[in-house]
């Protein structure tokens, strides 16, 4: 069942499906603004084009550009120098939400975390020895 909804671009009522948050005159216009982006790119001399670059060139949004990157409709595979913001630090990634600095940060805090839990269980066990003494004195 569709639900309605405001437009986050213009603000206009829509039916919402879970397809997409903007109505459907934004959404051709988005559209409209990606060819013209992809249009840029295919040419050989702009597939290494800079994120800067492109905006000055075509006119489009970053936000939008990081957005078509984030979804996989523009390939950093192909179009080497476009990525998007990292979740944690910003920094431009190209694969999942976090860039491998804020990766290995998360793996190293998981490590310590997990050692010191390790060091706490060891020192919990040592702590519950049982002790008996000869009653038959």
């Amino acid at each position: 069942m569709a639900e309605v909804r405001n437009c986050s671009q213009c603000g206009e009522f829509f039916n919402y499906t879970g397809v997409r948050d903007i109505c459907y005159k934004c959404a051709q216009n988005e559209e409209e603004m990606y060819q013209v982006v992809y249009k840029f790119l295919r040419k050989r001399e702009n597939r290494a084009a800079t994120l800067e670059r492109i905006v000055e060139a075509t006119g489009v949004d970053e936000t939008l550009i990081h957005r078509w990157v984030r979804k996989g409709r523009l390939h950093p595979a192909t179009f080497p120098n476009l990525g998007y913001p990292c979740d944690n630090c910003g920094h431009i990634t190209n694969t999942g939400k976090l860039c491998s600095k804020c990766q290995d940060e998360i793996k190293s805090d998981l490590r310590t975390f997990e050692a010191a839990k390790e060091f706490r269980d060891n020192i919990a066990k040592g702590e519950r020895g049982t002790y008996l003494s000869d009653r038959n004195k």
